[in-house]
């Protein structure tokens, strides 16, 4: 196998995960989110109730949008708005039945989906992967 500079992998390896990840969030239940809704519901399942300024610094987007994405959520059932435990200014965001439901379908979907990708794969290649997977996490983390 030929050597490839960091920055000639770094190029291919930035393409081939944002296609790969585009075509998993294809994945999904059948309500209709953004992906941005979606985030706030998988933020919610993963660190429980957060106040809007919360989320929005999770999420990296500013509180105005935020604030925009919990209003659309809660018009759809999936978070409730909630006083605010010892600030009665705030209020703080909870996940409801429907929005875990949502969650937890939509990952259902999607492993599902790659696990009938990953069956098409010889088992060295799937080794690969696995290898690759670990890497990856390796390099997200630091």
């Amino acid at each position: 196998m030929p050597t490839i500079s960091p920055e000639a992998l770094a190029s291919e390896l930035r393409v081939s995960v944002g296609r790969f990840q585009r075509r998993l969030r294809a994945e999904r239940s059948g309500a209709d989110l953004t992906t941005g809704q979606f985030g706030v519901l998988t933020t919610l399942t993963h660190h429980g109730d957060l106040t809007p300024g919360a989320l929005a610094q999770h999420e990296r987007v500013k509180p105005p949008s935020m604030t925009r994405t919990v209003n659309a959520l809660a018009e759809l059932g999936m978070v409730d708005k909630v006083e605010h435990p010892s600030d009665r200014r705030l209020v703080v965001v909870r996940i409801t039945d429907a929005g875990r439901k949502e969650v937890a379908e939509t990952r259902r979907r999607r492993d599902l989906w790659l696990a009938r990708q990953l069956r098409t794969l010889p088992a060295d290649d799937r080794a690969v992967l696995a290898r690759a997977q670990q890497i990856l996490r390796d390099l997200a983390a630091g």
